[in-house]
């Protein structure tokens, strides 16, 4: 596949004609905690609003949030920007939404989520969050620390990916993480999905022996 072809270039490619449109697919680390540590903080201030029960709310929500994140980091990694393109409109989608990155993996500003994919998604996992947790089960309490939870594990992936990236740290779990995920580029690009953990690739056979 095309967008899985290495650049040598150190200039980031150029993907759109429009200076606007091209200006909001380099996205600094620091964007991504700006705008998500602090809906991670008002989602936990709802949660303390509600007193009863909420030292089990707080520990369980965060940790079913956390948990949550991971299927969607791998779902998203693996079926949306790995999807196989069957069009030049869709190869052309396929590059945009991840091709690109593999192009060029060590370009910083194309490392963590744009806020334009990432806002579309967070509401989209608030609105599941809501009929599934709130409205069918009947549980509007833990809505916001199970949404909490999903929002600081994709702040985790996103520094967890730049991290491995550009960053060498000593500690064991990191570097097999670090190793992992370069394995994803450079060896098993249709395997290794998972970047802050290898859970649901060992669940779904897409780890290799």
């Amino acid at each position: 596949m095309s967008h899985m072809r290495m650049v040598r270039s150190k200039e980031p490619i150029r993907l759109f004609a429009s200076n606007v449109l091209e200006f909001f697919t380099h996205i600094h680390p620091a964007v991504v905690l700006a705008i998500w540590l602090p809906v991670a903080g008002y989602s936990l201030y709802r949660t303390v609003l509600i007193p009863s029960g909420l030292g089990l709310r707080l520990s369980l929500g965060l940790v079913s949030g956390l948990f949550a994140w991971t299927w969607v980091e791998y779902a998203m990694h693996r079926f949306v920007f790995h999807f196989s393109p069957r069009t030049p409109r869709q190869e052309r989608l396929s590059f945009l939404f991840h091709g690109v990155h593999h192009a060029q993996p060590m370009v910083q500003s194309r490392l963590v989520m744009p806020p334009a994919v990432s806002i579309p998604l967070a509401a989209a996992c608030y609105a599941v969050l809501y009929l599934a947790v709130g409205v069918a089960a009947g549980a509007h309490a833990w809505v916001s620390p199970v949404f909490a939870g999903l929002i600081l594990g994709y702040v985790a992936y996103d520094m967890t990916h730049f991290a491995t990236h550009h960053f060498k740290v000593r500690w064991a779990a990191f570097q097999y993480i670090r190793r992992y995920h370069l394995h994803h580029h450079t060896q098993t690009p249709g395997q290794r999905f998972g970047v802050t953990s290898p859970l649901w690739d060992m669940v779904l056979g897409t780890k290799p022996d």
